[in-house]
């Protein structure tokens, strides 16, 4: 099966410029073994906001949900977090989400970008203790709040991209 090449920001970028469309709207996903954290944007890539948790079944099943939604809010583009090891290497969290991604990419075209995912689990439980939320609450929604702290993170690169201030 062909390697799903990594994206740099522009290259992303590019692919999603040429698809002109005026709803720019990316989704954030958070991928695990029992769920999948879902976040989208809003189209000027301002905001991410936690939209959804997918409790993860079969993969045609899950993917099939996931097209569902893109398809209904007009996503263009994708952003996948990537469970990077502390120290920078990839394990077999990384691998798994790419093997996701390999078997999803011939039922999408959409340009897909890997995002760095380290420390947003702990991100969003922080935030949501801070929120005081229940342990229940913080069991359902860590997936979805995930997603959105990994799409959140892309944004913030993207709006810097876009104003011409990355480094």
């Amino acid at each position: 099966m062909a390697k799903v090449p990594d994206l740099s920001v522009e290259q992303f970028v590019e692919l999603l410029q040429a698809k002109s469309s005026n709803n720019r709207r990316l989704l954030g996903l958070d991928l695990g073994t029992k769920t999948i954290g879902m976040a989208i944007s809003d189209s000027n890539w301002s905001i991410a906001s936690p939209v959804d948790t997918i409790r993860r079944k079969k993969f045609t099943t899950d993917v099939e949900l996931m097209l569902a939604y893109i398809k209904k809010e007009g996503v263009q583009g994708l952003v996948m977090g990537l469970p990077y090891n502390m120290d920078g290497s990839e394990g077999p969290r990384a691998q798994a989400t790419r093997a996701f991604v390999r078997n999803m990419r011939p039922l999408t075209d959409l340009p897909l970008l890997y995002w760095d995912e380290r420390l947003s689990s702990y991100a969003a439980e922080q935030a949501m203790l801070e929120a005081d939320m229940t342990r229940r609450k913080r069991a359902k929604n860590i997936d979805q709040i995930a997603a959105s702290i990994i799409l959140q993170s892309c944004l913030d690169r993207l709006q810097e991209h876009r104003n011409g201030t990355s480094g």
